[in-house]
């Protein structure tokens, strides 16, 4: 993909999607910084490392003030921190469903909302939320999570709109059962029925995720806007 440097953030790119994601837009030769909550990543190489909580407006204020400062002003976007607290609605409390809106779909809003004024100034921009299968065609124990994922294709798509004019991009990446330690928590048999659902028979490796991202944040990618993408192996068919 045709291309130059910009400097790309990537929110929970400590592990699994967002590291792979962060280390596919470095090898594209982009400037890159990760946020993490708890630990960094032991081999980030040359990629920034920046200590965030996106449910806190002051860190994340702060952590693209650092981002900036040291790489420049955040050209490229790639929202991907969250949480996840499974239950079934019924035993799920308030503090369940909010807690893991505040991460997933606020967190999405603040971290956006805050790199938005520089792209707006550059008149330049590629923004992408990971959101999920699961904010598509929901999932059983999985109500607090999959309404997060949703509302952030409604974000995606009102920012869009917003910031059209500007040349922002947004965009969202709505991936299936990828290959992360998340995955990797579930017995044989639990992974065997997530498998049986996917029409491709297999699970996605977290580049295969990455080089979805790449695509919508390359300049190449100028007039697609508002899209979600679902790599999945074909779930969200239905």
């Amino acid at each position: 993909m045709s291309g130059m440097s910009r400097v790309a953030l990537v929110t929970g790119g400590n592990r699994g999607i967002g590291l792979a994601t962060a280390r596919r837009l470095a090898g594209a030769g982009h400037r890159v910084a990760i946020t993490y909550r708890s630990d960094p990543p032991a081999d980030a190489g040359e990629i920034l490392c920046v200590k965030c909580d996106v449910t806190d407006a002051d860190s994340v204020e702060a952590a693209v003030e650092e981002v900036t400062e040291k790489l420049g002003a955040v050209e490229i976007l790639v929202s991907n921190a969250g949480i996840t607290r499974d239950k079934l609605l019924l035993r799920m409390t308030d503090e369940d469903f909010s807690s893991v809106l505040d991460a997933n779909l606020t967190g999405g809003f603040r971290i956006a909302r805050q790199v938005a004024r520089s792209m707006t100034r550059q008149r330049w921009g590629r923004i992408v939320f990971i959101s999920s299968v699961s904010g598509i065609g929901g999932q059983a124990g999985q109500a607090n999570y999959s309404a997060s994922k949703a509302g952030l294709i409604g974000l995606a798509r009102s920012m869009a709109k917003e910031f059209a004019s500007r040349n922002i991009t947004v965009n969202v990446v709505a991936p299936g059962p990828i290959e992360t330690d998340m995955l990797g928590a579930l017995n044989e048999e639990q992974l065997g029925a997530i498998v049986d659902q996917v029409p491709m028979g297999r699970v996605g490796s977290p580049d295969e995720l990455a080089a979805a991202v790449e695509f919508l944040t390359s300049e190449d990618a100028g007039y697609v806007t508002g899209v979600v993408l679902s790599v999945d192996g074909g779930i969200s068919m239905g």
